[in-house]
């Protein structure tokens, strides 16, 4: 009978009651206590979703190594962290990552043999030795055309050879003391070269770092000859006949030798050194890097070679240098040369090689150089190589765009491209295009530290630059230090893009730059000319009185007010500036940049429409701009920072807010403020257009607006830079602009710091975390609220509205919600004259940390867009019968929200750093809730649309992408996947819909992921395939005469010189075995899908078809001729047969 245990029956009660009140807690926190909504039917589940890396864009990040297959036209790029980028035809790309992550120093492809997966064996560990050999380092590698059998060098001088398909090492060793001449007592020093006679492969061409090189015989295991020079050697090259070798050296010379003379070099040419009368020896010129020696049918043999210039040459940019007979062309590159390679219509070493193109690998960029052309101008680069050519500062990424838009940039960037390019197609173009289901446009923008901004194509996981603007183009230039006295709150790159806002249906832009300055533009396709740049200037600072707070007590503290006036009364001005000094001679009133007051020239594509400048305050800076919103329908940009909000309206070019962030509350304030500066005077804190306090006294001249009675700022007082000035400024400001630029510099929008790294402030403690700006840096640690989240909606604004209006939603590091009411004029013609009232509504929610992101549901869960204006050609002047349909449409395209129902409400989405909350409107109770990460913060939160639904999407800091359903914020998906490393993945990490996400993973490449089940299982079709059955070229024909006697080259039997049977087992502490998942042959069948296997075995059918029919031929010959011979054979004894011997 079982025993019964009645602690086990206990034990199961208490852990299911447990359990349950996990549950019931859970349920709670997602549906909280007397927030009872509707029922909505969620279509997304967790089986939808799934993350894994699709593709790699931009230049590969500190590149090392370079390789080509000539017959699969793949090319391979090697890194400093063991990285391995492979292209193909434009749109064919590979990327692999080496466990070890040590660097890789040569490539070697198995040619023609599963191409995508290069052999690249040599990583030079850091404080280690390789991981195959025990003992030392390797240091280089030559694998011959269809062998099997790889050359090891190493830094000890010998010479280890690796069976690339089994891994295994032969035990034929080259040794240095018997290679080197015998009477030599100094060691050679490490291999830097190897290579076989292109018509011998017995015979091996050993090059040593001291200058001796060494042609050794692999069957008889000795050296037939040995060759010296004083100067050390870089590299090494065969001409295809094997008769000669020429090498680099250390002093800028190339020895060309012929193999049967080793005592001394045919010819000496010293390529950029300067011939010095008396038959003197040239002067010493650059280290030769590397050689090739390149020969043609029909003409003189090429010889190419990076380095060599003479050391007078300084500050001159590296070269390549292409000799041609007796011409020498040198190429100046933009970088420095890494590798190069020529590219040859044979694989054979021992043809001809007819070279018609130079690969060059710079440290930033690739180059292909067209030899067949005279001036060798480069190929047009069809890759996105060009990503870094400014550092990327910041990015957004769109999927699923209107279809016209594509072609509209290209339309307009088509016309930016250089002239000049080589005629020829590309000449990379191995492997094939993916078939993937994907067919929705997908756009990412990058913003860039030189101010520009480019357009990409990103449609089916390729990349393809759409256009390019440059923003720095409204400012004028500051050609020196003394220019730059406006421009101090950033060292460099003053015109660094810091956010950006786009409007793809309406195509208007808006930038914001690190210099506090905001750009608006509009999209045309017609060129225009700007007379005078419409521009703006804003005053905005963060002010507190000093108001002394008795223990125990926090009323409100109301701040300075910023100003108050009407709209009416600031008429659009085309330069409406102050710059000027305040009573202390400290900096005032004056923007950090200059704008052009010339007529500016405007190509197709994005025009400026309206330029927004903070100004200087007291002799402080301008804070840096935290968050932008543009909305095309109501004419309204809205941007804030960690001083106050401003929100402008850019078709009549007037300011209708401005006001700082305490102002918003009003009286609902619940923090306590302190003083933001130890300093007694204050400097009058600028001009607002709408005052949140009823009956302040506001001054006189408070009431005037930011643009009112002000003068160019170039002919302004500021120009006169008195050392009295320049003192003040230094002395006082100094500090507090270089700790704000360091972070502008470092382009930092994360907005909040981690919990355990929040500086404590003098606050009572609430139930939500105070999050503060990283970018708010004091000398008496202020409280300062930065505006963090800004959307532009339809919606209800109050619990009492029965209707939803034009409205804006601000949020704050201090996770507070506001909302601002948009009154907007009633008809087209009337939104150009009369005024948009803005005024807060009063309204405010609150969040654990920073506010991170807002968008809104209709009653359905439906996703509401923001409203916006259909994009129209605006330099067109229009018809009598559009400006009638004009009249009569109405003046704001309105979100889908207006035609609803009284009686449905709709659903905010709020994400914070800390939490994400669903409210439900207009009754603003909080419908569902849930608690994203309590020990870590939020980076990105984005609500997106997957799978004909929505979710919000976030990445936080501790490297967990999830997933939340809504409304109802189920979890779907909590993938560890990236830790924070470093700011620029914060600042670059973004999600868009249909499942896809990017960041910048390195300074110069874009790492694209998918969260979407359904795009995983697709991927391997979308990728295409880099491997494509093709057959290797006939081998030359070696000719009757050679044939004959013996001239063509002689093949080696590496099998039987280097197998177990003749040359015996290796040292097994020499090498070491580190096995990978299935050998080469499980890399084959890995590396290439179903159509790609049965196209390779039929091509191996064919081949073997082929060589039976051969075969067949050969014996049908040889039989043939065997009856031939029989036939003479007895005709010739008969005739001889009653002969005698004297008959002859």
């Amino acid at each position: 009978m079982r025993k019964f245990n009645i602690r086990k029956v206990l034990d199961g009660l208490t852990a299911g009651s447990s359990s349950a009140s996990q549950q019931q807690q859970q349920q709670q926190q997602q549906h909280p206590p007397g927030a009872r909504e509707p029922e909505i039917q969620e279509t997304l589940q967790s089986e939808h979703f799934q993350l894994c890396k699709t593709v790699r864009h931009g230049f590969p990040y500190q590149p090392s190594a370079l390789a080509f297959d000539p017959v699969q036209k793949i090319l391979a790029v090697g890194t400093q962290t063991g990285a391995l980028r492979l292209f193909g035809r434009p749109g064919v790309e590979c990327y692999c990552q080496h466990d070890s992550g040590a660097a890789v120093i040569q490539l070697q492809f198995l040619t023609n043999e599963v191409s995508e997966w290069c052999l690249s064996l040599l990583h030079r560990a850091e404080n280690r030795p390789l991981a195959s050999f025990s003992n030392c380092l390797v240091t280089f590698c030559h694998l011959p055309f269809q062998s099997k059998w790889l050359y090891v060098g190493t830094e000890r001088g010998n010479i280890h050879i690796v069976n690339v398909e089994s891994f295994t090492l032969s035990g034929y060793v080259i040794m240095w003391n018997k290679a080197i001449e015998l009477s030599s007592k100094s060691h050679p020093g490490p291999v830097v070269h190897i290579s076989d006679n292109p018509m011998d492969e017995g015979k091996l061409l050993i090059g040593f770092e001291s200058g001796t090189v060494v042609l050794w015989d692999l069957k008889s295991k000795k050296a037939d000859y040995r060759y010296t020079y004083d100067e050390a050697i870089h590299s090494v090259a065969w001409h295809h006949e094997g008769k000669q070798f020429i090498c680099s050296h250390s002093d800028g010379t190339l020895t060309i030798w012929n193999v049967r003379s080793p005592t001394k070099p045919v010819q000496t040419i010293t390529p950029h050194g300067k011939q010095l009368k008396d038959g003197k020896k040239p002067e010493p010129c650059k280290p030769i890097l590397k050689v090739e020696f390149k020969t043609t049918r029909s003409g003189e043999p090429f010889i190419i070679l990076s380095g060599g210039l003479s050391y007078d040459t300084v500050g001159r940019r590296p070269c390549l240098t292409v000799m041609h007979g007796k011409s020498t062309a040198v190429l100046e590159m933009d970088y420095s040369i890494v590798d190069f390679l020529t590219l040859c219509e044979t694989p054979y070493p021992n043809d001809f090689q007819e070279p018609y193109a130079v690969v060059v690998l710079l440290e930033k960029d690739l180059v292909l150089i067209d030899l067949a052309q005279n001036g060798y101008p480069i190929f047009e680069n069809p890759y996105p190589l060009s990503l870094h050519e400014s550092p990327v500062t910041c990015c957004e990424y769109f999927a699923d765009c209107p279809v016209d838009l594509i072609p509209a940039l290209y339309s307009v960037g088509v016309r930016q491209k250089r002239q000049g390019y080589s005629k020829k197609e590309w000449p990379i173009n191995g492997g094939n295009w993916g078939l993937g289901a994907q067919s929705y446009p997908e756009i990412i923008i990058t913003g860039h530290a030189d101010g520009s901004v480019k357009f990409w194509d990103a449609s089916a996981i390729t990349l393809q630059v759409l256009y390019k603007l440059k923003t720095s183009k409204v400012f004028e230039k500051s050609r020196t230090k003394d220019d730059r006295a406006n421009t101090d709150i950033v060292d460099e790159d003053p015109y660094a893009i810091q956010i950006i806002s786009w409007c793809p249906e309406s195509r208007m832009l808006c930038i914001a730059g690190v210099s506090a300055h905001v750009i608006i533009y509009r999209f045309s396709k017609q060129e225009m000319t700007t007379e005078v740049i419409p521009m703006l200037e804003v005053r905005l600072l963060y002010e507190i009185n000093d108001v002394e707070t008795p223990e125990g007590e926090q009323p409100p503290l109301l701040s300075t007010p910023v100003g108050s006036s009407n709209p009416q009364s600031l008429p659009p001005q085309s330069h409406p500036s102050t710059s000027s000094s305040s009573s202390d001679g400290l900096r005032d009133n004056v923007p950090c940049l200059k704008v052009k007051n010339s007529p500016l020239k405007q190509s197709p594509g994005y025009q400026t429409e309206l330029v927004i400048q903070l100004v200087w305050v007291g002799g402080e800076p301008p804070q840096q701009i935290t968050s932008l919103a543009l909305n095309s329908s109501y004419g309204l940009v809205v941007f804030g920072n960690c001083n106050g909000i401003a929100m402008v309206d850019y078709l009549q070019k007037a300011v209708l807010l401005n006001l700082g962030t305490v102002e918003l509350y009003g009286s609902n304030d619940p923090y306590r403020r302190e003083p933001r500066s130890p300093r007694k005077s204050r400097q009058p804190s600028g001009a607002g257009l709408c005052d949140i306090t009823e009956g302040t006294v506001v001054p006189e001249d408070r009431c005037k607006s930011p643009t009112s009675g002000s003068s160019s700022p170039h002919n302004s007082d500021g120009e006169q830079r008195s050392s009295n000035f320049i003192e003040k400024v230094k002395t006082q400001s100094r500090k507090l602009s270089k700790m704000v630029a360091s972070d502008i510099a470092k382009m930092s929008r994360k907005l909040s710091l981690p919990t355990d790294l929040k500086p404590d402030l003098d606050m009572k403690d609430n139930s939500f975390s105070r999050s503060r700006s990283s970018s708010v840096t004091s000398i008496d640690k202020e409280s300062r609220e930065a505006i963090s989240a800004l959307h532009f909606c339809e919606t209800f604004t109050r619990k009492t509205d029965s209707s939803p209006s034009p409205c804006l939603w601000v949020g704050t590091t201090l996770g507070t919600v506001l909302v601002i009411t948009l009154n907007l004029p009633p008809g087209a013609e009337q939104r150009l004259l009369q005024p948009v009232i803005v005024s807060p509504s009063g309204t405010i929610l609150r969040l654990k940390g920073a506010v991170l992101r807002m968008a809104f549901l209709d009653a359905t869960g439906c996703l509401m867009p923001p409203a916006y204006e259909p994009w129209k050609e605006h330099n067109v002047p229009e018809e009598k019968d559009e400006k009638e349909k004009l009249k009569k449409r109405r003046p704001v395209s309105v979100s889908p929200s207006s035609s609803q129902e009284i009686s449905e409400n709709q659903y905010a989405v709020i994400c914070s750093e800390k939490q994400a909350k669903v409210i439900s409107l207009p009754t603003q109770n909080c419908a569902y809730k849930q608690n994203i990460t309590e020990t870590s913060f939020v980076l990105r939160g984005d609500v997106v649309a997957l799978s004909n639904s929505i979710c919000l999407a976030c990445f936080c800091a501790n490297g967990h992408i999830m997933t939340f359903s809504l409304p109802s914020l189920r979890p779907l998906l909590d993938v560890y996947y990236l830790p924070l490393t470093n700011m620029r993945i914060a600042r670059t990490f973004c999600f868009t819909n249909n499942g896809q996400a990017l960041y910048l993973v390195s300074p110069t490449e874009i790492q694209r992921l998918t969260y979407s089940q359904e795009t995983c299982e697709n991927l391997q079709e979308m990728l295409g395939e880099l491997f494509t059955p093709v057959e290797t070229p006939e081998a030359p024909n070696r000719g009757f005469f050679k044939g004959l006697f013996g001239g063509g080259a002689q093949s080696l039997d590496r099998e039987e010189l280097f197998g177990e049977s003749s040359s015996g087992k290796a040292s097994r502490s020499l090498a070491q075995h580190i096995p990978g998942p299935g050998g080469i042959e499980g890399v084959k069948g890995a590396a290439s899908g179903v159509v790609g296997e049965l196209a390779r075995a039929r091509l191996a059918l064919d081949e073997r078809g082929q060589k039976l029919s051969d075969l067949e031929e050969r014996t049908a010959a040889m039989l043939s001729s065997a009856d031939s011979f029989s036939k003479h054979a007895h005709e010739m004894m008969l005739k001889y047969k009653d002969k005698k011997w004297y008959q002859f």
